[in-house]
């Protein structure tokens, strides 16, 4: 109505402008104030929604995690061999490249989650993240060895010791580490998967 105040908009629909802007400019340059102009909304509310900074980071992470998780489900309960959704969640998982918006944002908030002032539940919401990633990865695994198709492998260490690896070579995709990039870091994964876990399947 004209003249009436005006509504903010769906709290979605600014987690995505930050997820936005974080691809665009960087978390550094993402401010209340700077996300405010985007949206629509002063500064001033937006802390009142959030609180701090890295909330809204924490928030905005868990909103893209939301929409990744939703996507490996669909992969994972495609009717085809474990292997080819083992692929598709490597596939998932490693950055596309240097400065990925989701691995910048991970990266970030995680760095900040050092500080003192960040609580135990914020770092159990990030655990959270960690752990519905393993999960499913495991519930992979233990169906491929149900299935004859992976090496009698134990499933949750064999997932611990795979997401390290995807770890590892995903900061150095997402950081720009020279010498590394995507395809490269998928052919070395393809190929641990290979010796480790096909041999004598």
């Amino acid at each position: 109505m004209a003249g009436g105040r005006r509504q903010a908009p769906p709290r979605e629909d600014v987690l995505a402008a930050a997820m936005e802007m974080i691809a665009e400019r960087g978390p550094e340059k993402l401010t209340m104030a700077a996300l405010g102009r985007e949206v629509g909304m002063s500064s001033g509310h937006l802390l009142y929604y959030f609180g701090s900074k890295d909330e809204l980071l924490l928030r905005t992470l868990e909103w893209s995690e939301g929409r990744l998780g939703a996507e490996r489900g669909r992969l994972l309960t495609r009717t085809t061999p474990a292997l080819e959704r083992l692929d598709a969640y490597v596939d998932l998982y490693v950055p596309d490249g240097h400065r990925d918006p989701h691995w910048t944002l991970w990266l970030e908030v995680w760095n900040r989650s050092q500080s003192a002032a960040v609580d135990g539940a914020a770092r159990e919401r990030q655990a959270a993240i960690e752990g519905a990633w393993h999960r499913d990865l495991v519930a992979l695994l233990a169906e491929g060895i149900s299935r004859g198709e992976f090496r009698r492998v134990d499933p949750d260490r064999f997932a611990a010791r795979l997401r390290a690896l995807l770890d590892g070579f995903a900061i150095h995709v997402a950081i720009g580490l020279r010498g590394t990039d995507r395809a490269q870091i998928l052919r070395h994964v393809r190929e641990f998967l290979a010796y480790s876990l096909l041999a004598d399947a």
